[in-house]
């Protein structure tokens, strides 16, 4: 059936962005400053200290740390690299082993710019191998050579990015998405007043899960203009259960064969079966979901009914007129992506948000002038004067921030922290671990919305100085894809939460998050949801 569909659109022509049109929907002006500096000579690299004098673990240091009766064993990958850091400071060596190539951590934010001047126009980063297997081997048949983003180089991956970048990256066009996302949460916060407790007004342990119904909720919504009713309606239903189980499996088969030491590669271990499992269960029921919206496009070819009024036509169907199976791999995708990634913010930010009264207060009242009443809706126009909301969501991401960082393969030798690194090594630009670092970030323990609100006299002695250190979506061409989507969902969700509820969270945050791909909470998520008074 996909097939089929997929050849119908084969022949639509699609639009191709240039390399320059392309870095430039994802960089930022600060760091656009640092990448156009002149970049070092030739001088510099022949000075450098050789590659052969950075320190790092051996190879049986790793693998026997992560052993049973190891230091690491059963403890997160990332607290294993940490330690690395003391003993071998910042840049380190990580081995090459159980056929992984070596790997440079690099914890200094002073060799960021340098990397990413030098990232080329294309920039390399290693994907999720098991992924890509899944795709070109495991499942030729479905994808047909069609990766997506995550596991796509070179020219493959820049003609995909070029056909959804226009869709997905300009922020006039996802805000076209918010009254889907207002209807979503309307749902939402009818849950939160169905599930807390009559007399603590807590949300019960398992409120996480609510957090990735509305976030997956939301991507369908926008991907495939389709309703999974997880909130409510269908939320225990055989096949919603099944998918979020699979997600989550997902990240965790990934994070033992990707991030941990293992033997996948030599021979196909029960984890990585379980991986193709998860994988083929994700891929058929995402793509039945994808393949009823085919129908409903294609039984509507004069747009009377695909588009609900006051909606914008889905992803899927906007990308069928640019490449079609582009457009089904990136719907896949981004149901696939877009559940753990945004709830955990989420989590994250109404951690920091309950935690802090004062700069919870502070939100109130900038939302109040624009929405005076609990039921007042938010608009596109409306929305464009919200510093303190996206202060306080930029601030949530630094303290609670939910991958490590992210990666790059460069073309060409380098000079990091001193030493002469070759082209083609993987660099792990490890900044999300070091925000909490006071060397690097001023008073980095407490929640400070204002060191992001430009002009603010009390946040200007905050303020990060390096742009390249926080950076949550990525950087650059390379920079994460929904990163539009996403600032909608996190901006329209805590509004409404704040408007309509005072939220405190009454426990300890000591450890709240377990340091997995995606960190995910580690704790309950008792948070109590308190009306207010208009």
């Amino acid at each position: 059936m996909l097939r089929r569909y997929l050849m119908q659109y084969e022949a639509v022509i699609g639009r191709r962005l240039s390399a320059k049109s392309l870095r430039s929907y994802a960089v930022a002006p600060q760091a656009q400053e640092q990448i156009n500096d002149t970049p070092y000579s030739a001088d510099a690299l022949e000075n450098a200290r050789p590659y052969s004098e950075l320190s790092g673990p051996s190879a049986y240091e790793v693998i026997r740390g992560f052993l049973p009766g190891g230091e690491f064993y059963k403890k997160p990958f990332i607290e294993g690299m940490m330690e690395f850091s003391l003993r071998y400071g910042e840049l380190f060596r990580f081995p090459a082993m159980l056929g992984k190539p070596e790997m440079l951590m690099d914890l200094n934010p002073a060799d960021y710019p340098i990397i990413f001047r030098n990232e080329g126009i294309w920039p390399k980063r290693r994907g999720l191998e098991t992924f890509t297997y899944h795709r070109d081997v495991h499942r030729a048949d479905y994808f047909q050579g069609t990766r997506g983003l995550i596991t796509s180089d070179d020219e493959d991956w820049a003609n995909f990015r070029t056909a959804v970048n226009p869709v997905l990256m300009q922020p006039k066009n996802a805000r076209l998405y918010l009254n889907t996302i207002l209807e979503i949460n309307d749902e939402f916060l009818e849950r939160i007043r169905h599930i807390r407790d009559p007399h603590t007004l807590e949300m019960p342990d398992d409120f996480h899960d609510d957090l990735n119904r509305l976030t997956l909720e939301g991507v369908v919504g926008i991907a495939l203009n389709t309703r999974l009713g997880m909130i409510h309606k269908n939320r225990d239903s055989p096949e919603c259960k099944l998918l979020l189980k699979s997600i989550r499996n997902f990240f965790d088969y990934s994070e033992a064969l990707e991030i941990k030491p293992s033997i996948w590669k030599i021979i196909k271990t029960p984890t990585f079966h379980k991986l193709m499992k998860s994988l083929d269960t994700l891929t058929e029921i995402c793509n039945k979901y994808i393949d009823e919206a085919l129908k409903q496009i294609e039984q509507d070819k004069d747009g009377k009914l695909t588009t609900e009024v006051g909606k914008e036509k889905s992803v899927l169907e906007k990308l069928l007129r640019i490449d079609p199976k582009i457009a089904v791999v990136m719907a896949l995708d981004m149901m696939m992506a877009g559940v753990d990634t945004t709830s955990s913010t989420l989590a994250g930010i109404l951690l920091c948000i309950a935690k802090n009264p004062d700069k919870q207060q502070k939100l109130f009242d900038e939302l109040q002038r624009i929405l005076p009443h609990k039921d007042s809706k938010l608009t596109i126009e409306n929305m464009q004067n919200l510093p303190y909301l996206r202060a306080c969501i930029k601030e949530g991401m630094r303290y609670y921030p939910i991958i490590t960082g992210t990666m790059r393969r460069l073309p060409n030798d380098v000079v990091l922290s001193g030493y002469r690194i070759p082209a083609g090594v993987d660099i792990s630009i490890s900044s999300n671990l070091i925000l909490r670092n006071e060397k690097f970030v001023v008073e980095p323990n407490k929640y400070i919305p204002e060191r992001w609100v430009r002009n603010d006299p009390e946040g200007r002695k905050y303020h990060i100085e390096n742009p390249f250190l926080f950076l949550p979506f990525g950087f650059g061409p390379r920079s994460c894809v929904g990163k539009r989507i996403v600032d909608l969902e996190l901006e329209v969700t805590l509004a409404r939460l704040v408007r309509n509820f005072v939220i405190e969270f009454n426990y300890s945050t000591e450890k709240a998050f377990i340091p997995k791909i995606v960190f995910i909470p580690g704790i309950p998520l008792n948070f109590k949801f308190e009306e207010r008074r208009e």
